[in-house]
């Protein structure tokens, strides 16, 4: 037990003389707890094999330092920087390789938990540094693992909600392509070429997706991530309640190397909310308009996003207003300032159908026996959309299982 706790604290000790990424692996003392840590980490992200190494190049990952920052997206940079990299990590391939004394079952860890995005990411990074042969190798690897995945959170995660507090929180972003989406075809290809015009760093403009409920607006945003996942792409979900962090976020996400969207769902304002002009002058306007590796893709059923009244029209009468309508003017500049709108109407009948019908087939079920029933469904419902079919089929087939 005593050789065991000298050999933890010489490990830990070899690690507390790095430079660039001092402190950037928590070195615990106790073998115990180090132990129970790798395996909070594996069930949670599903990593297996040698475990210790999981967690390094994981760390290596997250950690946030002049030289990582300057790969994030980019190729590394000719300086100092990347010789002091360079030294740290001549000092970390050596740990990497040997590691804290561990019971066997952590140097050939199977999860229980599926394997997570982040495992596939640490696991092209581990496969790097096994065929590193020098310091100078291993950082020229993990200079590549930040430039094709970015650091710190956005390695391993690629959608996120902001926080009342300003910090993000990673969620799920399992989903379907744009091209396993059923219909809307003009649609999508508009947002296609849009989001790839963004991710290439050319001029690309904020979007506005609008129109009736349940057409598949917010689907096709977040469908963006599957539709391109090993891009630099990363979605960030701000409600609406948390618009004044957005020249903060805005701020802090323009110092990066990732292209993210700031994704507004279901937006919009009632008339006596003013949160709308913080907006406007965030996205075009303002001293502080958005950097060019962040836009805005919002989400709306109306086309103005702020809700207008007859008394708009007339608020010179009303409001004692020198010049007639300059309320509504107020009003409409918000949804001018999204440079590309795309609307999404409710399917029409036959199209409603061949939603359907598709929807089915991907199932297993003949999509063109279910026609009449699929009607009954919409006029029960009162709307046809894609969410409606799909509840439908959802609905049908659940009932055919039985």
């Amino acid at each position: 037990m005593a050789d065991a706790t000298r050999e933890q604290k010489e490990f830990a000790d070899h690690l507390d003389r790095l430079i660039l990424f001092r402190g950037f692996f928590d070195a615990d003392r106790d073998g115990g707890a180090l132990a129970s840590r790798l395996i909070a980490l594996a069930e949670r992200c599903g990593f297996d094999g040698d475990l210790w190494q999981a967690y390094l190049a994981c760390a290596l990952l997250r950690h946030e330092n002049p030289w990582s920052l300057a790969c994030e997206g980019r190729a590394e940079p000719d300086s100092s920087l990347s010789s002091l990299a360079a030294r740290d990590m001549e000092r970390i391939l050596q740990a990497y390789r040997s590691g804290p004394p561990l019971v066997p079952e952590l140097r050939d860890y199977r999860p229980a938990a599926p394997k997570s995005g982040a495992a596939r990411v640490v696991e092209e990074l581990r496969a790097a540094l096994d065929a590193a042969q020098t310091g100078a190798d291993a950082a020229r690897a993990l200079a590549e693992a930040y430039r094709r995945h970015g650091v710190g959170v956005f390695a391993l995660h690629r959608a996120f909600r902001a926080e009342a507090d300003g910090s993000l929180a990673p969620v799920s972003d399992t989903g379907e392509p744009l091209s396993a989406l059923v219909g809307y075809e003009a649609q999508k290809a508009k947002l296609r070429a849009n989001t790839e015009a963004f991710l290439a760093g050319r001029s690309a403009n904020n979007v506005l997706l609008y129109g009736d409920a349940g057409t598949g607006k917010s689907t096709c945003v977040r469908a963006l991530l599957a539709e391109y996942p090993d891009s630099l792409l990363r979605v960030i979900e701000l409600p609406k309640d948390r618009l004044t962090a957005l020249p903060l976020l805005a701020d802090r996400l323009g110092r990066r190397g990732c292209r993210f969207l700031l994704f507004l769902d279901d937006l919009s304002f009632e008339e006596d909310e003013t949160a709308y002009k913080q907006l406007k002058a965030s996205i075009e306007g303002g001293l502080a308009s958005l950097p060019e590796n962040v836009r805005i893709y919002a989400t709306s059923n109306r086309r103005h996003l702020v809700r207008e009244t007859w008394k708009d029209c007339a608020d010179m009468e009303h409001d004692a207003d020198i010049h007639r309508s300059d309320t509504m003017e107020e009003k409409l500049s918000l949804s001018a300032r999204f440079g590309l709108r795309i609307y999404y109407p409710s399917p029409t009948f036959q199209e409603y159908h061949a939603i359907v019908a598709e929807l089915a087939n991907r199932r297993g079920a003949d999509g063109a026996a279910l026609a009449q029933a699929a009607s009954a469904w919409q006029v029960r419902q009162g709307s046809r959309s894609g969410r409606t079919a799909k509840q439908f089929v959802d609905d049908f087939l659940s009932k055919s299982d039985n």
